[in-house]
C-alpha cells in the first residue's frame, strides 16, 4: 500500500529577520487527521514557523508543500483558499465588530452560502457561549470567550488544516483544559491541527506527534506519548 503523502510538509526551511537566522533547516510533516504540536521555549522560533507556513514570512531557503503542492512562493490568501486557517497568538479578534460579524469574517472567501450557514450552526452548537452573545462586540468579552471566538472564526473557513499559535496563552488553567478538550473534539470531527504551544504537557496530552524546537532547530520529534516520557524532554520542558 502506498504511504499517504503529508497534508503539510516543510523541508529544510530557513528564515531570516534581517541578519538574524531564525529557522535553521526545519523539516516537519503533518498528515491528514493528526494533531501535531510544535513545542519549545520563548524565542525558539515557534511563531516564526506558523507565520512561514501561512506565507506571512517568506523562507530564504527550503520548500513548503501543502496538499501536495509547493506553496512557498504563494501569497497567504492563496494558502487560505487552499484550506489553511489560523487561530493567531493573542487571538486577534476584531474588537469593535460583533461576535456574528467576526464569525462571518472567517468565511469571507467562501461562496457556498448553505455551507456557511451549516458551519455557523455547527460552531454555535460547539460554543454555546458565543450563541448567547452574537450581537456583543468581540472586544468586550473575556480572554477565554475571545479564544473561543478565534477558534470558531477559523472553523468558519472549513479548513483542511487549522494552525493554532499558543492557544493556552493568558488563560486560567481551567480554561486551558476546556480549550484543549475543544481542540481534541475539532480534530475528532475531521480537522487536521498544527499547534504551536509552550504548555508542553497539555499539548502532548491531546497530540498524536510532536516536534521540539530549540533556537530555530528541530532537536526532537516523536509520538506524543514517547515525548512525554523522554528524559531530555522532561528535564527541559516538563519541569521534572
Amino acid at each position: 500500500m502506498a504511504t499517504p503523502s503529508p497534508l503539510l510538509r516543510l523541508t529544510n526551511i530557513n528564515t531570516h529577520y534581517g541578519p538574524s537566522h531564525i529557522l535553521q533547516d526545519v523539516s516537519l510533516e503533518i498528515f491528514e487527521g493528526e494533531i501535531v504540536c510544535l513545542l519549545g521555549g520563548n524565542g525558539a522560533g515557534k511563531t516564526t514557523t506558523i507565520k512561514t507556513c501561512l506565507g506571512l514570512i517568506k523562507p530564504t531557503r527550503g520548500v513548503i508543500e501543502f496538499r501536495g503542492e509547493p506553496v512557498q512562493e504563494q501569497l497567504t490568501s492563496y494558502r487560505i483558499e487552499r484550506g489553511m486557517a489560523v487561530v493567531p497568538e493573542n487571538r486577534r479578534i476584531f474588537g469593535p465588530m460583533s461576535v456574528l460579524e467576526n464569525l462571518q469574517m472567517g468565511a469571507y472567501l467562501r461562496r457556498d452560502a448553505p455551507g456557511v450557514k451549516e458551519d455557523l450552526d455547527m460552531v454555535l452548537t460547539m460554543f454555546p457561549r458565543l450563541k448567547e452573545r452574537l450581537n456583543q462586540p468581540g472586544g468586550t468579552m473575556s480572554g477565554g470567550e475571545q479564544q473561543m471566538l478565534a477558534m470558531a472564526r477559523a472553523l468558519m473557513a472549513r479548513p483542511k488544516l487549522l494552525l493554532m499559535d499558543e492557544p493556552s496563552m493568558g488563560l486560567a488553567p481551567i480554561l486551558v483544559e476546556q480549550n484543549f478538550d475543544i481542540i481534541k473534539r475539532i480534530n475528532q470531527q475531521g480537522t487536521t491541527i498544527f499547534i504551536v504551544e509552550q504548555n508542553a504537557v497539555m499539548a502532548l496530552s491531546i497530540a498524536h506527534r510532536g516536534y521540539v524546537l530549540q533556537t530555530g532547530r528541530v532537536v526532537l520529534s516523536d509520538k506524543a506519548e514517547n515525548l512525554l516520557n523522554n528524559e531530555l524532554m522532561r528535564k527541559a520542558y516538563l519541569g521534572h
